[in-house]
């Protein structure tokens, strides 16, 4: 019976026909890839599914269910499995990009199958890493990106700042200047005033002196006139 969720993610792609690179060597080692997965496909597609390859096996063994899944493994976009067929002790070790089975090797050996599925999940590390720092550099530049934008803002949020800090000062210096101007101003309207009410103040003393003596004349006048009588 067919175990484990993850080469049954596989399952999708089976059913549209996966390109692939089959691999049927049941004594010899598998060749380090060459290509990635997306580089791999024949050039007859129809080949990778013909009912007489390891790859079409695999899938119609696993579209019955008749494999267990013993190890898989994930590296970014790549995967490798080992499955096994309990019912005549065959091992099927799978790599696979993303749905895409990519190598398939078919033995009756458990350690040929373990050093292979070995091989394999090397072999998506070394697939991966491109992949895995694209991932991270995109991250990165993204987080930047955020900084960058934050920054911006920030620049911005202190420029205008800046700019209406310097127009008030402006306004500040311009009412300022004005006060001044006003308070020189009336500063000499209110000596003219003061000099204007001094003027007037002695006219004022001025008057009340000649016409204190003018009264005085008058009463003296006035007393030699009854004196004459």
């Amino acid at each position: 019976m067919f175990q484990g969720v993850g080469i049954g993610l596989l399952l999708s792609a089976v059913s549209l026909g996966v390109s692939a690179q089959v691999v049927q060597n049941t004594t010899a080692k598998p060749a380090a890839a060459s290509a990635p997965a997306a580089q791999a496909r024949p050039a007859d597609g129809g080949q990778a599914g013909s009912a007489n390859s390891t790859m079409a096996e695999l899938q119609q063994l696993i579209q019955n269910r008749a494999l267990n899944e013993l190890r898989t493994t994930y590296n970014g976009n790549y995967g490798a499995s080992l499955l096994f067929k309990a019912d005549d002790l065959t091992y099927y070790v799978a790599m696979f990009q993303q749905k895409n089975f990519w190598r398939v090797v078919k033995t009756t050996s458990e350690q040929q199958a373990e050093q292979t599925y070995k091989a394999f999940v090397e072999q998506t590390v070394q697939l991966a890493d491109v992949d895995i720092r694209r991932i991270k550099l995109d991250a990165e530049r993204a987080a930047t990106e955020r900084l960058i934008s934050a920054n911006e803002s920030r620049l911005s949020a202190l420029q205008n700042d800046l700019t209406m800090q310097r127009q008030q000062e402006q306004q500040v210096a311009a009412r300022q200047e004005q006060a001044r101007q006003e308070a020189a101003a009336l500063a000499n309207e209110r000596q003219a005033a003061r000099e204007q009410l001094n003027t007037l103040q002695r006219q004022i003393r001025m008057l009340e002196e000649q016409q204190s003596k003018l009264d005085s004349a008058g009463a003296t006048l006035a007393g030699d006139s009854k004196r004459g009588r």
